[in-house]
Parts: structure tokens; sequence; C-alpha cells
């Protein structure tokens, strides 16, 4: 480009690499919001190919996130969105029209139940019922219900729905189940082979797992994906190449991750069910937990979850003092990272919901909720142990 201006020669030199380089150790991270042709002949022969022309549409690295979740959740298409709740919002407003019905378990994570009463404004409703008791969810099941939506262990009660049950019931009546899976991901349980319809993840907790990314999915029946593929291109809550690529390579060692992490909320809370302080642990490993045969049936893997709640005095004063002399512990506004948080969901992931339905869920003032990391686990009780001595 000897021949052209200054300008113009830092705008067009380099953009083009003649050698070829293919099949690296990782994927690059594709970092364009477009990619040439070099006429209409040569566009009209991408689409037919169904190649990569404008990042918005398709970007390497998100179809390389969508085929590592399709095999990972063993369904038959995913899409990867920019984070756990665009996911839902893509998928429940693809499968619903004006006029629809959702069955949604009463347990769900704040900004879900935030989002579906939101819907109302557009003509769809939401029932919530009890996903424990198969005949409160059957006696709420309407003519006009089109979906239910679960969680496979509840934010932040830490119940456990039987998705085999449930998704006979959907079915039996012409609904699609959905089911949000973040709080175990593809290492404990996977609900598409239990009979769910399609499977969302927020792979900005356990799967990315280090807390440096936003990044969602949806995967599924490949009618439903497909019809949320194109919804998804038009909402634009698509996943950007770099969070992608950060996503993918936290998901490299998320077997080790998850695996470790369950294996110590087992230990921590097997150890704080017996604290004097502690009214309360909800974890399925515990005997105590309402649903723990049913979970040992459903996660066939040996693992749970490290999510747990634990319950201590409803006195604002003391948990201040508690999160305060918590010492490897940090609060955090969310989870499923490598390192151990806590939250209170009264004030953060649930703030806003009237106190009828916090007290109809059961999540109390002095409920916190617990991600549980890599730490050493003697490090971890003794650190819980020690900041719990400000109720004494």
């Amino acid at each position: 480009m000897a021949e052209y201006g200054f300008e113009t020669k830092l705008l067009h030199e380099g953009t083009r690499v003649e050698r070829l380089a293919t099949d690296p150790e990782t994927v690059p991270v594709y970092m364009t919001t477009a990619f040439h042709v070099d006429d209409l002949d040569a566009l009209e022969a991408r689409y037919a190919v169904k190649g990569f022309c404008y990042n918005r549409s398709d970007n390497p690295n998100r179809v390389a996130l969508a085929d590592l979740m399709t095999s990972l959740e063993e369904g038959e298409m995913s899409i990867a969105t920019n984070c756990g709740m665009s996911a839902i919002s893509i998928v429940m407003l693809s499968m619903l029209s004006q006029g629809d019905h959702i069955l949604a378990d009463k347990t769900l994570y704040g900004e879900t139940v935030t989002l579906f009463d939101l819907m109302a404004k557009y003509g769809i409703s939401v029932t919530y019922a009890d996903f424990t008791d198969l005949e409160k969810v059957k006696a709420a099941v309407r003519p006009e219900t089109k979906v239910f939506y679960t969680e496979t262990i509840s934010n932040p009660m830490i119940t456990v729905v039987d998705i085999p049950a449930i998704a006979a019931i959907a079915h039996e009546h012409g609904c699609n189940l959905v089911v949000d899976n973040t709080f175990t991901g593809p290492v404990a349980i996977k609900p598409l082979k239990l009979g769910a319809d399609v499977v969302i993840n927020s792979l900005t907790k356990f799967s990315n797992g280090h807390s440096d990314v936003l990044c969602g999915s949806a995967t599924g029946r490949l009618d439903l994906i497909q019809q949320a593929r194109s919804f998804s291109v038009l909402h634009g809550g698509v996943a950007d190449p770099m969070s992608a690529w950060l996503c993918q390579r936290g998901m490299r060692t998320m077997g080790l991750r998850v695996r470790q992490q369950a294996h110590n909320a087992e230990q921590l809370a097997a150890a704080l069910v017996k604290h004097p302080h502690v009214k309360k642990v909800l974890h399925p490993s515990l005997a105590c937990h309402p649903q723990h045969e049913l979970a040992q049936r459903l996660y066939t893997n040996g693992i749970t979850t490290a999510m747990m709640g634990i319950e201590v005095p409803a006195d604002r004063e003391k948990i201040n003092a508690f999160i305060r002399s918590l010492k490897i512990v940090n609060y955090a506004m969310t989870l499923g990272g490598i390192r151990t948080t806590i939250a209170h969901p009264c004030t953060s992931s649930h703030h806003g919901l009237p106190q009828e339905v916090l007290d109809d869920i059961g999540i109390t003032f002095g409920l916190i909720r617990v991600s549980v990391g890599l730490e050493n686990i003697e490090d971890l009780i003794a650190d819980f142990e020690q900041a719990l001595k400000v109720f004494d």
C-alpha cells in the first residue's frame, strides 16, 4: 500500500493474514464485528454454508461455546447468551405468546420472579406453586399453561425438584419444561436426560468459575433452540467473543472444580449443622434435608451442589458483625467462584419481594446463602466457627 496516504495505511494495513493459521491448540478470540466477502456471489456462498458474516448473528467463539454446552448437557443444540438472565428471557419470550401461562416453582432466583411478573405487561401470566408437592403442581395447571419452569436446586432454599415427575406432568398437559441448572451445572445432573425440554445455565457461575465474566446458555430440543436462536439475534443478548472465549477456558476445569467444591460443601454442612448458633443448614447431603433421598437418586455422579444455606439468629447487628468477622470468606453478589462467598437473600437476590412472598418461600432475615469454594476445608470450617462467636 505504498501509494496510499498515512491515514489509509493506518486503517487497512495488517487486516489480512495471508498465511494460513490452521488448527491452533486453543480457539483464538475472534474480536471482530464482521467478516469480509469479495462480492455478492461470495456473500451468497457464505450464506449457503451458514458461514460467519456479522458478530451479532454468529461468531466462532460463541459457536464453540454453544457446541461445548450441547455436548455437556447432552442436548440437540445450544445458544450462548451474554448472561443467564438473557438466556431465560430469550427462551421464555421465544416460546410464549399473549394469553399464555407459565407455571413456575415458587422458590426461584428473585430476578427470575421479577422477570416473569413483568411479562404480565405483555399478556403472559404466571402462577407460582410448590414444585416439591406434585399434587399442588397438578392443581395449578391451566388450559392456557404452555411452560413449566423450575431450578434443579432452588435459589436460595436449596430445595430439590423431582425433574422426571415434573416433566411427566408438563408433557401430559402438552407443556414444555424449562429447567435452570445453574446451581449444579452438567457435572452433577443432566435435566434433558430426565425429561426437560430446555436447560438454562448462568455460565457466569460454576461453569466459568472464576468470577470474571458474564455469560449464559440454553440447550435443548432442536426446534425450541432454533426458535430461541432466531429470537436471540433480534433480542441482541448474545455472548461477545471475549466472554465466550473466557467462559470456555474456565469450563475446561469445571469437572475438577465443581466436584471438589460440592465435597467441601458436604463437609461444611456436616460441621455447621451441629453448631449451637446455626438454627438450620440447607444442603441435600444432610439426612435432615427434606429431599435428601430424592437428591441421592437424581444426582448419580456422587455430588450434589456447592451451594448451601445456613440460618442464624435474625439480628441485623450481629449478622453484620458475623460478615465482618469472616477472614477468608467474602460477601459477594454472585456465586459459583473458586473462593467461598456468602450473600444475604433478603437484601440481595430477593430484595424487593413482598414479605408475604418471602414468608411463603421460607426466606427469613437470618438466612445466609453460601457458595462454597476450593479452600482447605479445615480453614473454611474454622473461619465460620470463629465468626459465629459473635452470636454468643
